[in-house]
C-alpha cells in the first residue's frame, strides 16, 4: 500500500531544480554508513562446546515437543477405549512417520537453516525476505542500511528464477500486503500457542493425580492446574536467568525416563508394536477406520506440537547443536515412549485416557509425576518466552502497539518480559483450562493453531528457498509437495474439530490479527503523511541562518520517522513559536529487518544545509532484538556521534586533493558561494551550483591521527580552528539544555471514507493509540525536557 512512496534516488534525474537542491543539501549517508565491515562471521565450535550447547538446547528448544506423550493417545482415541489392537499399531505408525517427516526432516534439517543470525520464527523469515526483496510495507529503508555488517543478503543474476520471483513479489502492493498478512497470521497462531501449550501441558501432567486417586473430582485437578499456571505467569517478571540452568537437566531427565519406561513396556507387554515402523499399517489403519481414522489425525498431530516452538525458540544455539540434541536424545526417546505406550494399550484397551501414567512402573510413579509436572512447566515457559520474543519482533517492525518490554537478563539480550501480554496470556490460559476442563477439546484447539503455523512456515520457506538460498525449482517443488501433502492432510482433519474446541485459536488469532493489521495500517498512513508533507530545503534556506526566529541557547532534538528530508512538524513548530534552539538535530529512530545493529554502526550523523545553520540529522538504527537504552545513555551516544562527525568533517576538509578518501563531495568556496547566492536570490537555478556542493554531508573516517599530522595543510589548520569553535559552541549549547520535541500525530478518517476504514481508524486505531505507551516513554524522555507538538491529518 505504501510502495508508491519509494524513491529511487539514482534513477530520478528529471525532477526539477528544487528536487536537485534538496538532494544536494540533504543527502544520504552513504560514506559514513560504509565505515565498518568487520564481524559476524559464522563461529566454529569445538566438539566439547557443541555437546554442551546441545545439552542446553534441550531445556529451551525441546520442552514442548517432549511433553506431547502425555496427551497424544488420549486425543487420538477420545472415546477412552480401542476396539481393535491393530488400530494402535496404525496410530503408532502415523506418529513415527509424522515425527520423521515434520520435526526431523523439515524443521531440524531444513527450516532451522533459514534462521536470521540465530533468530527463528515467522518474523525472522520475514526479515530475511525483506532484505532480499522490497516487500517491506513501510519504505523507510535506504541503501546505506545494506552496508551494515548484520545486513547479510545474497545477490542473484537478473535473468535467474530468483530475480523473476523478486520482481513478481515487488510488482504489486497487494502481494506485499498478502505476504504481511500471512506473517501476521503465523504470528497470531504462535501467540495462541502461548495460551494453549501451558493449558494442555500442565493439565495433562497434573492429571496424574487422578490415576492414583480414581475417585477424585476432575475439578480438583483443574484447580491444581490453575494454581500452577497462576504461579508460572506471576513469576515471569523475574526472568529465567537464575533458574534457566535447571531447565536442561529436567528435560534431559524427562527424556531418559520416558525412553526407559518405553523400553520397559515394549519388553513387558508387546514387542510386536515395532512392526509399526512399516508404513503399510498406515494404509490399513485408514482402510479399517474410515472417517474416524481420518478425524483421529487431529490427535496424532499433537505428537508434533512443539515443532513450531522449536524454530521460534532457536535463540542463539547453533543449528548443529539443535540437530545433535534432536537426533541423539529427543527423536529416539520419543519413538521409544510412544512405542511403549502403544504396547501397554494393546494389552489394556480401556486405559487409553491415562495410558501414560498407567504404563509407569509403580515404584517410580511419583518421581515420574514430579518430573512430568516440572517438564510441563519448562515446556510452558519456553512457549511463553517465544511469545514475548515474537511480540518484540512485531513491535520493532511496526506491527504491534507500543507495549512495555522489560529485559530480565544483563547477560542474554533475548530474555525479555512483556507485562501486558503476560497478564493477557494468563487470563486466556486460565479461561481455556477452566472452561474446557479436559484435554480433548484443548487438544483440538492446540492442533488447529499448530497446523496453521506449519502451513505459514512452509509458504514462507518456499520464498526463502527461491530468494535467499536460490535453490533449483525442482528442489523447491519437492519440499513444497512433501510439506503440503502432510500438513494439508492434518489441516483437513482439524477442520472436523472446529466445533469441538478448534474455534478457540481462530477467535484468539482473529482478535490479534485485527489489532496488529490495523496498527500497521495506521503506522503506514502516518509515514505516508510524513513523506508527502516534507518541507522543502529551499524554504528552510530561505529563512536564513536564524530560521526566521530567535535562536536561543540549547539543543533541540526533533524526533521524526523520516530518515531524509525535513519533517512537516518542524515547519509547524517554527510557524507557531517565536524561538528555536541554536542547534537543531533531527533524530530518526528506525528499526531494520536485522536481528541487531552493532553499537559502532548504530548512529549515522550528517549536516543539513550550511554550517551556520547548525542543523544536523541523526539516524539511530536498531534491530528487532535490540534494546533502546535509557535516555541518558542514548543521548550521550547521540552527542558523542555528533561531536565525532564534526571532528572528522573538519579533518576531511584538509584533504580535498587526496585520493585516499572517498568523499561524497568536497566543500569548495565556489559551492559555498553558490549556496549564499541562492539564499540571497531565490530564482537562482541549481545549474549554477557546483556539483561538489554536497560536501556538507556524509564523510568517511580518517585512517589514523599520525597520517593527519603529516599531511595537514594550511587550509586544514584553518578548518581545525573552525572545528574547535564549533565543538565549543555545541558543548555550550548542550550545557544550556536539551529539549526533546516529539510530534503527536492524530490520525482521523475522512468524512467520505468507507465505513470499515472509519471503524479501523477512528475507533480501533484511536483506542490502541490511547492505551499504548507514548513515544516519550519508549524513548525514555524526561518529562521536564519534553515538548509535544500536535497535528491532525486525515486518511
Amino acid at each position: 500500500m505504501a510502495s508508491s512512496l519509494e524513491i529511487d534516488e539514482d534513477s530520478d534525474n528529471n525532477k526539477g531544480s528544487m528536487w536537485v537542491l534538496d538532494q544536494k543539501l540533504d543527502q544520504p549517508m552513504d560514506e559514513e554508513a560504509g565505515r565498518l565491515k568487520n564481524m559476524y562471521r559464522e563461529k566454529k565450535f569445538s566438539a566439547l562446546l557443541l555437546l554442551r550447547l546441545s545439552f542446553q538446547s534441550l531445556g529451551v528448544v525441546y520442552g514442548d515437543l517432549g511433553t506431547s506423550p502425555l496427551y497424544v493417545f488420549y486425543n487420538t482415541f477420545p472415546r477412552g477405549k480401542v476396539d481393535d489392537p491393530e488400530d494402535v499399531i496404525g496410530a503408532l505408525s502415523l506418529i513415527i512417520y509424522s515425527l520423521t517427516l515434520i520435526p526431523l526432516l523439515k524443521y531440524v534439517f531444513v527450516v532451522c537453516r533459514a534462521n536470521d543470525n540465530g533468530q527463528g520464527g515467522t518474523f525472522a523469515l520475514y526479515s530475511l525476505l525483506c532484505r532480499h526483496a522490497k516487500v517491506n510495507t513501510i519504505p523507510n529503508q535506504h541503501r546505506t542500511d545494506e552496508e551494515l555488517t548484520t545486513y547479510i543478503r545474497s545477490t542473484f543474476h537478473e535473468k535467474s528464477f530468483a530475480a523473476k520471483t523478486k520482481r513478481w513479489l515487488e510488482r504489486y502492493a497487494f502481494r506485499k500486503n498478502a505476504l504481511l498478512i500471512l506473517v501476521l497470521v503465523g504470528t497470531c497462531m504462535v501467540i495462541g500457542d502461548g495460551i494453549l501449550t501451558p493449558a494442555i501441558s500442565v493439565l495433562s501432567a497434573v492429571g496424574g493425580i487422578k490415576v492414583d486417586h480414581p475417585h477424585m473430582s476432575n475439578d480438583v485437578v483443574v484447580i491444581v492446574a490453575v494454581i500452577i499456571l497462576v504461579g508460572l505467569f506471576s513469576m515471569q517478571h523475574y526472568g529465567t536467568d537464575k533458574v534457566g540452568w535447571l531447565f536442561a537437566p529436567i528435560v534431559l531427565l524427562w527424556f531418559l525416563l520416558i525412553g526407559g519406561i518405553g523400553i520397559f513396556n515394549i519388553w513387558k507387554y508387546e514387542s510386536s508394536v515395532l512392526k509399526a515402523f512399516s508404513p503399510v499399517h498406515i494404509f490399513r489403519y485408514f482402510n479399517r477406520r474410515g472417517k474416524d481414522g481420518w478425524t483421529s489425525l487431529g490427535g496424532i498431530m499433537l505428537s508434533i506440537t512443539g515443532t513450531e516452538a522449536l524454530f521460534a525458540d532457536l535463540a542463539h544455539f547453533p543449528v548443529s547443536a539443535v540437530q545433535i540434541a534432536f537426533t541423539v536424545v529427543v527423536f529416539p526417546c520419543l519413538l521409544l515412549a510412544y512405542s511403549g505406550q502403544a504396547a501397554y494399550i494393546m494389552n489394556n484397551t480401556t486405559h487409553v485416557n491415562d495410558a501414560f501414567y498407567r504404563s509407569i512402573p509403580e515404584r517410580i510413579y511419583w518421581p515420574v509425576f514430579l518430573v512430568a509436572t516440572a517438564a510441563a512447566i519448562v515446556a510452558s515457559q519456553a512457549t511463553i518466552s517465544a511469545t514475548f520474543s515474537i511480540i518484540k519482533q512485531a513491535l520493532a517492525l511496526g506491527c504491534f502497539p507500543r507495549v512495555k518490554v522489560v529485559h530480565t537478563s544483563k547477560k542474554f539480550l533475548g530474555q525479555i518480559y512483556v507485562p501486558d501480554i503476560n497478564w493477557i496470556l494468563m487470563i486466556l490460559c486460565i479461561a481455556v483450562t477452566a472452561g474446557f476442563k479436559n484435554q480433548s477439546q484443548i487438544g483440538n484447539a492446540y492442533g488447529t493453531a499448530v497446523v496453521i503455523v506449519m502451513l505459514v512456515t512452509t509458504l514462507l520457506m518456499i520464498l526463502i528457498m527461491l530468494l535467499v538460498w536460490r535453490c533449483h525449482w525442482i528442489l523447491v517443488l519437492l519440499f513444497t509437495a512433501l510439506s503440503l501433502v502432510v500438513e494439508c492432510t492434518y489441516f483437513s482433519a482439524v477442520l472436523f474439530k472446529i466445533d469441538q474446541g478448534g474455534w478457540v485459536p481462530l477467535v484468539i488469532a482473529a482478535a490479534f490479527l485485527v489489532i496488529m493489521y490495523v496498527w500497521h495500517y495506521g503506522t503506514v498512513k502516518r509515514y505516508e503523511f510524513e513523506m508527502h508533507s516534507k518541507v522543502s530545503m529551499a524554504w528552510v534556506l530561505g529563512l536564513g541562518p536564524s530560521l526566521g526566529l530567535v535562536r536561543v541557547p540549547g539543543i533541540g532534538l526533533v524526533y521524526t520517522e523520516l530518515a531524509s528530508g525535513v519533517p512537516h512538524i518542524f515547519s509547524h513548530f517554527i510557524t507557531n513559536l517565536p524561538a528555536i534552539h541554536s542547534v537543531v538535530v533531527f533524530v530518526c529512530v528506525k528499526y531494520l529487518p536485522v536481528y541487531t545493529v552493532p553499537e559502532d554502526e548504530r548512529f549515522l550523523v550528517k549536516r543539513i544545509g550550511p554550517k551556520n545553520f547548525h542543523m544536523f540529522r541523526c539516524v539511530a538504527r536498531y534491530g528487532y532484538k535490540d534494546l533502546h537504552k535509557k535516555d541518558d545513555d542514548f543521548e550521550k551516544k547521540l552527542f558523542d556521534s555528533l561531536f565525532l562527525f564534526v571532528r572528522l568533517e573538519s579533518m576531511m576538509e584538509g584533504f580535498s586533493d587526496s585520493d585516499e578518501y572517498s568523499l561524497y563531495g568536497q566543500t569548495t568556496q565556489q559551492s559555498r558561494d553558490g549556496l549564499l547566492n541562492l539564499n540571497n536570490n531565490g530564482n537562482s537555478s541549481s545549474s549554477n551550483l557546483d556539483p561538489t556542493m554536497s560536501s556538507v554531508d556524509s564523510i568517511v573516517p580518517v585512517r589514523s591521527p599520525s597520517h593527519v599530522n603529516h599531511t595537514v595543510t594550511s587550509s586544514g589548520q584553518g578548518s581545525a580552528q573552525t572545528e574547535i569553535d564549533e565543538l565549543e559552541f555545541l558543548n555550550s549549547c548542550r550545557d544550556a539544555g536539551v529539549v526533546h520535541i516529539l510530534g503527536n500525530t492524530v490520525v482521523r478518517a475522512r468524512r467520505d471514507s468507507k465505513f470499515y476504514r472509519k471503524i479501523a481508524i477512528d475507533y480501533i486505531y484511536a483506542f490502541l493509540r490511547k492505551i499504548c505507551r507514548e513515544n516519550s516513554v519508549i524513548f525514555n524522555v524526561p518529562h521536564e525536557s519534553l515538548l509535544n507538538v500536535g497535528q491532525i491529518f486525515f486518511v
